[in-house]
């Protein structure tokens, strides 16, 4: 790893497109060796034993070596090698590799309204902010792209890095659930089953309980592994799926508000519209006039 940061300036225009990028970087440090190094910018340098307090987000993907973790909201931490660390705007925190091993660096430091809205939304909580990941090629990528393109700061680039950046804030996510999962659940293979059976019984009426029992699971243990794999309850996964395929036929087809309640198997055209109209705004005749516009 050949070591490499850089500030970067920002326009108002990349201010507003929602996410931007404000430093980037790379680090190898050595066994005993001072950290952070002592040649960035004094708002980015700290000592272990004040910490330190920034007004961004930063994400810290530690390669190779060991060291440990500290924030206002989360305890002394180890850190091993496929650990990434979120760092929070205005909440003090402290990190170092240890001095037998050092560690291997990327980080991206950055800002917007998007980041914003999905820490509101708890997304990434700040009392965890450290996520193992292993050694994964795809968040190795994304780190080194950001890098890339940082580099020569062709016009747009900000842009171009913000999606990037976005797509990696996904990946950290989608990676942190997975193994969340694995770790508190082995019935991946029954879920994926059972969205199969949806998928292919659309038309149809389900009982989550009977088809719980077929897989020879408890229904609550069922729904619990449903809900902690998808966001979503068994019940309103398939109702999603059927509105999905309901908002299809009102826009591509000819059928009526009553056929395609009875071909998706609701009780009745009244109780189609107005579960339709609860989950998407709009009665299902007035979704099809405002889309065929």
């Amino acid at each position: 790893m050949n070591n490499y940061y850089k500030y970067l300036p920002v326009s108002e225009v990349d201010k507003s497109w929602g996410l931007y990028v404000v430093n980037v970087g790379c680090t190898k440090i050595v066994e005993a060796q001072r950290y952070p190094p002592g040649d960035h910018p004094p708002h980015h340098y700290f000592n272990w034993e004040d910490g330190r307090i920034f007004d961004e987000f930063q994400l810290i993907y530690i390669l190779n070596g060991e060291g440990v973790f500290e924030s206002k909201s989360c305890p002394l931490t180890p850190v091993k090698p496929g650990t990434l660390l979120m760092l929070y705007p205005y909440e003090w925190h402290r990190f170092k590799p240890n001095s037998d091993t050092g560690w291997e660096e990327y980080w991206i430091g950055c800002k917007g309204n998007i980041l914003q809205n999905i820490y509101d939304h708890h997304f990434f909580p700040k009392e965890r902010p450290t996520y193992y990941l292993g050694t994964n090629e795809a968040v190795i990528n994304l780190f080194t792209g950001v890098i890339e393109q940082t580099r020569s700061e062709k016009t747009g680039y900000q842009q171009l890095v913000s999606g990037m950046l976005l797509h990696l804030f996904g990946k950290i996510f989608s990676l942190s659930r997975q193994l969340n999962f694995d770790e508190k659940n082995r019935h991946e293979a029954v879920i994926n089953r059972a969205m199969s059976v949806m998928h292919s019984n659309i038309n149809s009426c389900l009982s989550f309980e009977k088809l719980a029992g077929e897989f020879f699971i408890s229904y609550s243990l069922f729904r619990k592994a449903f809900k902690l794999y998808t966001g979503m309850s068994p019940h309103q996964y398939f109702l999603q799926l059927k509105l999905n395929k309901a908002k299809a036929l009102l826009l591509s087809s000819g059928a009526s508000v009553k056929q395609i309640a009875g071909e998706l198997g609701f009780e009745s055209a009244y109780s189609f519209s107005r579960i339709f109209k609860a989950k998407t705004g709009y009665s299902p005749n007035h979704f099809k006039k405002k889309f065929l516009q």
